[in-house]
């Protein structure tokens, strides 16, 4: 059963006490630690994005469609954060989504990837667990993503089914948080520009 929350707060609410529950000691610890979401509290999003390794192409799309000051800003966001790896899978998609006069379908599907608050893997994961399967939240673009785990992976979703893998460290700033991506989640009406 698919548990579906309108309201961002709900699920950070869930989260945040979930947060709160005690951790258990494992060998698994080694293996989460490898993959933990690092802290960078000092810096905001926009500073953080910018030294990450395998982000180029988002820092240009991000450049491109000028959305650089809303992760310089005092608001929080989880910035769900397509790799290099991603982008260059799109192709001729991606040199499309790249020109100037695609600026608004850019624009369009970066907002698709960000979400209102400060989301950890940790916390979604959490948050998969207490509802028992998925998870859905809405994106700044006004879209979906849909949340779920397949084995040991973090998995998302958007309303057209594009599906990516949460793939090495997530990143937390002072104004959010960075989780990368190796799909970079495309709108069925974008996938053919």
């Amino acid at each position: 059963m698919m548990k579906s929350f309108s309201k961002p707060f709900v699920l950070a609410g869930a989260i945040a006490g979930l947060a709160l529950l005690p951790a258990c000691s494992s060998d698994a610890d080694t293996a989460e630690a490898e993959t933990a979401t690092q802290d960078t509290s000092t810096r905001t999003l926009a500073a953080s994005l910018g030294d990450l390794p395998d982000m180029a192409s988002l820092n240009g799309a991000i450049s491109s469609a000028e959305l650089g000051s809303v992760f310089d800003g005092p608001a929080s966001y989880t910035l769900l954060a397509p790799n290099d790896s991603a982008f260059e899978a799109l192709g001729g998609t991606g040199s499309t989504l790249m020109a100037e006069e695609q600026r608004p379908l850019l624009v369009g599907v970066l907002r698709e990837h960000i979400l209102p608050g400060h989301l950890t893997p940790e916390n979604i994961q959490a948050a998969l667990e207490s509802q028992g399967g998925e998870v859905s939240m809405t994106t700044l673009g006004g879209g979906s993503v849909t949340f779920t785990q397949e084995g040991d992976t973090i998995m998302v979703a958007n309303d057209s089914g594009a599906k990516a893998s949460f793939v090495g460290s997530a990143t937390a700033a002072n104004n959010g948080v960075i989780i990368p991506l190796d799909t970079v989640l495309v709108p069925e009406e974008t996938a053919g520009a």
